[in-house]
């Protein structure tokens, strides 16, 4: 929730941008409607419900949120509303009740006072008295269709399908081969040996996965045989394919198998098509797969973790020629969006049996199985996986990448220095050796946080010689520091990736046009000027009148692409 003093911040905003652009999952801005207040009281009430069942947020009352300006836009709420008849407004007609917190903020434009409406997160579905709800889904407030409490219902744990009972501890139901299977893989991740010794019974109701002597599906998915699969848990199943084309595969298989005995198996199938390049240092040779094994991995037990097993469809693996992709029924919850992923509070669709993982060290529940995916690709060089919400299910696309194995040894370098780089530093250090530059906007949205905290991330990879920034204020911009581009990319081209100083740029801009005009050529185009200073076009624009009024023998002639900037000699 947004503090008095992050809606005054946002408020500033205004000036230049509409609040609709400001709007997120937790922050809404609204209008006050002064034709009815009867309307404007049911507006609260709605808009109480649709943030507690979101996940908690903050609204605004007395903002249009579609126009520019802040004195425009802050019209303020009427002084004659009191925020004690609001609070019983929304606890009187909401079921279960909500108990809001408002807030007065006093402000310069319309009424002189805006109103804030804390929403706490609450236990989802919560209605109005008749029985109508919505929810907040990024900026929108969803109808809480029949659709959408079950996927509440999902989020809060109340219908985990892995927990239900099927019956009566019965040990002809697990598979030997899978318990093996099970133990080797929380063996390699170093799971507790003392767990890993208890026979198969005791170690499943350690794990939480049988109550009062009653056997769970989250039992049967970890070790059952496939008869009890298909009969217990019949929505899960695995296909992979070897794709040829986006029409023809080669290899193909199908098969319904333990969670363990399923990921041992698609890791095998995957071997033949995951090449391995061997990279020669000093003495040593390192060796990595194109894929690597530890992003697989993780995108294979999130697949089977957050499998909707409700929904007919088999996790499902495809391996194209220049990329793979790792799907599976269920699209995200919680909030969980593509673009917040990487540092969203986890959120699990079949709780027990992310417990159960959770113990063995098969999963995380702090969220870094995401986070280990990105790692393994971008320290090789490679791109960062593709997270898609596609319909209802969600798909890791990795793309096929050489491994650029100097910026892996540099990572490996700052590692032994005691520096070693996180998800945020890779992706930013990935996109500057692509790009000349980025502003704190773009800088922000690789990492998925907000511009406060990436430019606190930026400033200390500054103090590192990782980076280095020019300009001020909105054109302020962020380049790779020269040294390392050199170290890491040795194309010659490190001066020319840089901008000039903005003096600098002034002096040189106005040599080439006085020599222009001495030869009796034309002037300069904003393109040519945007080339040789790697400025903007509106920086360029900026630049040049700077010199129209410091020199007075500077102007632009014609219009659009094809004007010019001369150099007008003095008559005096």
């Amino acid at each position: 929730m947004r503090t008095q003093r992050d809606v005054e911040a946002l408020l500033d905003e205004l000036e230049h941008c509409i609040a609709d652009d400001l709007e997120d999952q937790d922050l809404d801005f609204k209008q006050w409607d002064t034709s009815s207040r009867d309307k404007a009281v049911q507006k609260v009430v709605q808009m109480a419900v649709c943030m507690t069942n979101g996940g908690g947020g903050t609204v605004v009352y007395g903002v249009a949120d579609k126009v520019k300006g802040r004195e425009s836009a802050v019209l303020g709420v009427p002084l004659e509303i009191d925020v004690n008849m609001l609070k019983r407004a929304v606890y009187d007609q909401t079921d279960p009740h909500i108990m809001p917190v408002f807030e007065e903020l006093h402000v310069p434009e319309g009424t002189g006072r805006v109103l804030i409406m804390q929403v706490h997160p609450g236990m989802p579905p919560h209605t109005d008295t008749k029985g109508g709800g919505t929810v907040r889904i990024g900026k929108d407030c969803q109808p809480l269709t029949g659709t959408m409490r079950r996927k509440i219902g999902v989020e809060t744990g109340e219908t985990d399908y892995t927990a239900e009972a099927i019956g009566r501890v019965d040990e002809s139901l697990l598979s030997p081969v899978a318990m093996e299977a099970l133990r080797t893989l929380a063996q390699r991740e170093r799971a507790p040996e003392e767990l890993l010794r208890r026979p198969d019974i005791e170690l499943l109701d350690t794990l939480g996965l049988i109550r009062n002597g009653q056997m769970t599906r989250a039992a049967i998915l970890l070790a059952g045989t496939e008869t009890a699969l298909r009969e217990h848990v019949p929505g899960h199943l695995w296909t992979f394919l070897q794709m040829q084309s986006d029409t023809v595969y080669g290899v193909r298989e199908d098969r319904v198998s333990a969670i363990p005995l399923s990921v041992q198996r698609i890791e095998d199938l995957l071997v033949p098509f995951n090449p391995i390049t061997t990279v020669e240092q000093g003495m040593f040779h390192f060796e990595y797969r194109t894929w690597p094994e530890i992003a697989v991995r993780e995108a294979l037990m999130n697949a089977f973790c957050h499998l909707d097993l409700r929904i007919a469809g088999p996790v499902m693996v495809k391996l194209y020629p220049q990329r793979l992709e790792i799907s599976n029924n269920g699209g995200f919850i919680a909030g969980i969006r593509e673009n917040n992923i990487l540092h969203h509070q986890p959120a699990a669709r079949n709780p027990l049996l992310v417990d159960a993982l959770v113990k063995l060290r098969l999963v995380n529940r702090t969220n870094l199985g995401v986070s280990r995916m990105y790692s393994a690709m971008l320290m090789e060089g490679k791109e960062p996986p593709v997270i898609r919400e596609i319909g209802d299910s969600v798909a890791v696309i990795f793309h096929q990448r050489e491994i650029n194995a100097v910026f892996r040894q540099f990572v490996a370098e700052e590692s032994q220095r005691g520096r070693s780089l996180g998800v945020d530093q890779l992706l930013l250090l990935q996109y500057l050796l692509q790009h000349a530059e980025m502003d704190t906007a773009t800088a922000a949205g690789l990492c998925q946080r907000s511009e406060a905290e990436t430019r606190e991330l930026l400033a200390h990879m500054e103090q590192q010689d990782y980076v280095e920034h020019g300009g001020s204020g909105r054109g302020a911009y962020w380049s790779l520091y020269p040294a390392l581009y050199t170290r890491l990319v040795a194309d010659g081209n490190t001066d020319k990736r840089r901008r000039i100083d903005w003096e600098a740029a002034k002096t040189r801009v106005l040599s080439v046009l006085k020599d222009r005009a001495q030869r009796g050529e034309e002037g300069l185009r904003n393109a040519e000027i945007r080339h040789m200073t790697r400025y903007t076009r509106n920086q360029v624009g900026q630049l040049m009148q700077e010199l129209a009024d410091e020199t007075g023998q500077v102007e632009q002639k014609g219009r659009g692409a094809g004007s010019r900037y001369h150099w007008q000699p003095s008559s005096f």
